[in-house]
């Protein structure tokens, strides 16, 4: 795919921000035709990146060229690393999500798998779920993405593994993208009201702890049905409970019609279609511990939460199950914290798509995604296709917490 005129230019506009990055013209115009390798070929082979640049396929060993750069052996004026790389997306991609003026940002939180099913010498290889619930080799990923009306950036990317030799946790991970995100949105932008919407995987009172000091809202899907809670029984007082003994007491707020990509009834396939809606909601109430997950003491603080279930009538998907902090009394409020986490659905499709084997070139392609309503970036295709720059150097620079062999990149450079 060639760039056309208008986005060459949004391309230059784009590379600007990582040209401190580069301590001499040579890497700074490798790193820049890299990208545009990416783009145009749909691929991470480094001979093709090279094959699909104007320079890079004029240049002598030109593939070389690539791989040496994601090495990090042609960067040793320069700081190029997967870590530096996202700081400069994260600080580009606040920018332009706070640019106009607003009142929301929603980020959505994403785990995802990177499968390398047939990887032999890369690294610290561990096992991930398949798409068919079968253990592969591969790592994980972490990953948020920043929303406003008409504008999306990639703002965290991480990829890590449990058999690293420094590896703690996933929970440690997790806490760290959300301090990263969440430390870098309050130097720009106090003001915005943010809300984080996330998967089961993130059903963590540890997660939701810091999500509130940072003062921000959250929505996420329920997991652990058997957290203990409190809810109101039939005659409206409080008691204690969990969270299945709370979906009792649930109550009709509001329908919606949403058009979903989803099958119906005995569609052989699944289609882009209206969906009818229906979400129920009850309060419940949440007493933690601050220090949860931490060194020191803390205190027994008490959230007030709302239980909401989500109903896509008609098809055979299960209901959604989410907590939010945002009250979900009528049925304006019951549709909005429906069409926050329909966002995220539709992003952990995408992932999910981007993750499989052989994923990097149909996620270029768009081959997966093209019916989907939302896509990771606004400024497609190089915010679409420059994410994939630190999956790049992660699988082999010398900086990275992940150190990767030449095959980790290609052996058929």
């Amino acid at each position: 795919m060639e760039l056309a005129a208008g986005q060459e230019r949004q391309w230059w506009g784009y590379l600007d921000a990582f040209g401190r990055l580069f301590g001499d013209k040579r890497t700074a115009t490798t790193f820049r035709e890299v990208v545009r390798g990416i783009i145009a070929a749909g691929t991470l082979v480094c001979q093709q990146i090279a094959t699909h640049s104007a320079v890079l396929s004029e240049a002598k060993e030109g593939g070389q060229r690539v791989s040496r750069l994601a090495r990090g052996e042609s960067t040793k004026r320069s700081q190029v690393s997967a870590k530096s790389l996202t700081s400069v997306m994260r600080e580009r991609g606040i920018a332009h999500l706070t640019e106009p003026e607003g009142e929301e940002l929603w980020l959505i939180a994403d785990g995802s798998e990177l499968r390398k099913p047939h990887a032999r010498e890369m690294p610290d290889l561990m096992k991930v779920r398949d798409l068919d619930g079968s253990f592969v080799r591969g790592y994980r990923t972490l990953n948020v993405i920043g929303i406003t009306p008409g504008r999306r950036a990639l703002l965290y990317h991480q990829l890590f593994s449990s058999q690293e030799e420094d590896f703690l946790s996933e929970s440690k991970e997790v806490q760290t993208a959300l301090q990263t995100v969440g430390n870098s949105l309050a130097s720009v932008d106090e003001e915005r009201v943010v809300t984080w919407i996330m998967d089961s995987g993130f059903d963590d009172v540890a997660v939701w702890r810091t999500i509130w000091e940072q003062e921000a809202h959250l929505v996420c899907r329920v997991k652990h049905r058997e957290r203990c809670i409190e809810c109101k029984d039939g005659t409206g007082r409080w008691v204690n409970g969990d969270i299945a003994r709370a979906r009792d007491e649930m109550e009709l707020v509001g329908k919606a019609q949403a058009e979903l990509l989803v099958r119906r009834g005995q569609q052989p396939r699944k289609m882009r279609q209206h969906v009818p809606v229906e979400i129920r909601s009850t309060p419940i109430r949440l007493t933690y511990d601050t220090a949860v997950r931490r060194e020191g003491e803390g205190e027994i603080v008490q959230k007030q939460l709302w239980l909401v279930e989500v109903r896509l009538e008609g098809t055979q998907m299960k209901p959604w199950l989410l907590v939010t902090d945002w009250p979900v009394t009528n049925s304006d409020r019951a549709v909005r914290v429906f069409q926050m986490y329909r966002q995220r659905w539709s992003v952990e499709i995408v992932f999910t798509q981007m993750t499989k084997t052989h994923v990097l070139a149909a996620w270029v392609s768009g081959n997966h995604i093209s019916d989907l309503d939302i896509v990771v970036s606004d400024q497609y295709p190089v915010d679409q296709q420059l994410h994939q720059l630190p999956l790049l150097l992660e699988r082999s620079v010398g900086q990275t917490r992940l150190n990767t062999s030449a095959e980790a990149l290609d052996r058929r450079t």
